[in-house]
């Protein structure tokens, strides 16, 4: 894959000296030996590959390898990848895993220390990660950072063991990324005082200029399900040395179709400025979190890609090290054959494991937001059948289910609304940040027989459509397949379109289907322990105000 000598000539794309010029770029053993200033005949244009600021490798349902094996054919040569899926399940030795299957293909992979695992005491994880396994990661080389800091409180009541985790990332000489939406006024700036430099869940300009004006750097996220770019763009023409790109999470079907490289031309169609763009995911991502990625300089690694203009921003040739790994849409990095390892322990449920008992009150119904991660409450007369509150389609009122996966224990049921689905059920073990079973549907039976096809797999996603039973297995830790990475998004993607005929009206049903769990994004979540709050951090009941 890797040539030993080569030239390639274009238009460069300097974003060190922040200039574009005619030239040729000369590569010998994997690095840029020289760069000529010259009049050329090649008419495209040679940058440096893009980085994702902000990923989590498990949410795209691939193991590292075939990850970098769809990234690579959109120009993406790294990542800053927050392993704390993965930490959740099977703690320091799931970190280590993804580890060494990134180390073998030719992508640069830069991980983080999770620092919230659990990422709060109200719902069951498989592992947990104190102050001495962080330690233990950040000690190592390919560990760059301490990775999203989700216990805002923790950090705004100094609590002892965020103090500590925050100190030994300084101690360590590595920058600690933030997440705090909606956090403002005097907590935002203890927050950002505390050592924590970024954010990826701003969700409002104002929010961040706030953030930015107490030193903060602002990673505006497009995702498979929480889309903020068209709200924060104008963040990289005003902050450009403030702004990175990242996806955060992104789905196999929505990885083969683009990655940064999709940021980057909706960017340039707004017409920003070309070189604010691309250094936003270059330059910025490279010295904030001091990674090996050449950036299309003399001495540096040969990372870098050839795009066909600065408009339509087509990738036709992606290269790391020197090598080409991609050209023309097809990836030429091998995939790796792994031996799947897993926490996995419960039996199959039948429908009286999510009955609801009537009460006396309304219920308390989750309220989704198509593209976004908040979720909003409302309060609606229940469904009885039976005396079981049931699921409501005529009002898409639907029985929400979360079944802990890790040990024997009663499923925790809520109501849900604006997911769409008219008939059936559908499932999934990709649920942040704990990865149990979180379900939807329309009946009971639907819902449990949606469940039992993750519990039989032990990991994947499912959807159940009368006789139609379908279910995605992801055997490696609960969320992530080994297989093809191109195959695996063909068949998520048919399963997604099945779902949306089924009648869901959201955009990405999996991926908002998984963040119903992730207590700390307000405001109304369910973890398998119960109905949580997210603006008071704490539980609340299903019945009353």
């Amino acid at each position: 894959m890797q040539k030993a000598f080569f030239e390639i000539q274009g238009n460069i794309v300097d974003v060190v000296t922040k200039s574009i010029f005619e030239g040729t770029v000369v590569v010998s053993d994997g690095k840029i030996v020289s760069i000529r200033k010259e009049h050329v005949k090649a008419k495209g244009y040679i940058l440096p590959g893009l980085i994702d600021a902000h990923i989590h490798v498990e949410s795209s349902m691939l193991i590292p390898s075939e990850f970098a094996r769809l990234a690579v054919v959109h120009g993406t040569v790294a990542s800053v990848s927050d392993p704390h899926e993965i930490a959740n399940v099977l703690g320091v030795p799931g970190v280590k895993f993804m580890i060494a299957n990134g180390n073998k293909v030719p992508f640069k992979f830069y991980f983080g220390a999770p620092s919230c695992v659990p990422a709060t005491v109200f719902e069951t994880t498989g592992a947990r990660l104190g102050v001495e396994e962080v330690k233990e990661l950040l000690q190592m080389p390919e560990i760059k950072y301490l990775s999203e800091m989700m216990n805002f409180p923790g950090v705004l009541f100094n609590d002892p063991e965020v103090m500590e985790k925050l100190e030994a990332a300084r101690n360590a000489g590595k920058p600690v990324d933030g997440h705090a939406p909606e956090v403002t006024g005097n907590d935002v700036e203890k927050y950002i005082r505390a050592g924590i430099s970024t954010d990826h869940e701003c969700f409002s300009l104002e929010e961040a200029y706030e953030k930015i004006k107490y030193g903060m750097h602002i990673l505006i996220r497009e995702g498979s399900a929480a889309k903020n770019f068209e709200t924060l763009y104008p963040l990289i023409d005003e902050f450009p040395d403030k702004v990175m790109l990242c996806s955060d999470d992104k789905h196999p079907n929505d990885l083969v179709l683009g990655h940064i490289n999709m940021e980057v031309k909706r960017a340039l169609n707004h017409g920003l400025n070309a070189m604010n763009v691309i250094r936003s995911c270059t330059y910025n991502p490279v010295k904030h979190y001091h990674l090996e990625v050449g950036l299309l300089q003399p001495g540096d690694p040969a990372d870098f890609i050839c795009v066909d203009n600065l408009t339509d921003f087509n990738v036709l040739a992606t290269y790391i090290d020197g090598g080409l790994v991609a050209e023309n849409g097809k990836t030429f990095i091998a995939g790796v054959v792994e031996i799947p390892f897993n926490h996995f322990n419960i039996k199959q449920i039948d429908t009286r494991a999510i009955r609801v008992d009537p009460g006396r009150d309304q219920i308390k119904v989750v309220d989704v937001i198509d593209g976004q991660l908040i979720t909003g409450l409302l309060l609606a007369d229940p469904l009885l059948e039976n005396d079981n509150v049931v699921s409501d389609p005529a009002r898409d009122i639907l029985k929400l289910v979360v079944k802990n996966r890790y040990h024997e224990a009663p499923a925790s049921v809520g109501f849900i609304h604006n997911i769409g689905l008219k008939r059936g059920a559908i499932a999934s073990c990709v649920a942040h940040d704990s990865h149990n079973i979180v379900a939807v549907g329309t009946d009971d039976v639907s819902i449990a027989a949606a469940i039992n096809l993750i519990i039989s797999e032990k990991g994947g996603i499912s959807l159940v459509d009368g006789p139609i039973l379908r279910v995605l297995p992801l055997p490696f830790a609960g969320i992530m397949s080994g297989l093809d990475g191109f195959e695996v998004a063909k068949q998520y993607d048919e399963m997604d379109k099945w779902v949306k005929a089924m009648g869901a009206t959201l955009s990405a049903p999996y991926m908002t289907l998984s963040f119903m769990a992730l207590l700390v994004i307000p405001e109304l979540k369910l973890s398998d322990k119960g109905l949580f709050d997210g603006k008071h951090f704490a539980f609340t009941s299903l019945f009353g105000e």
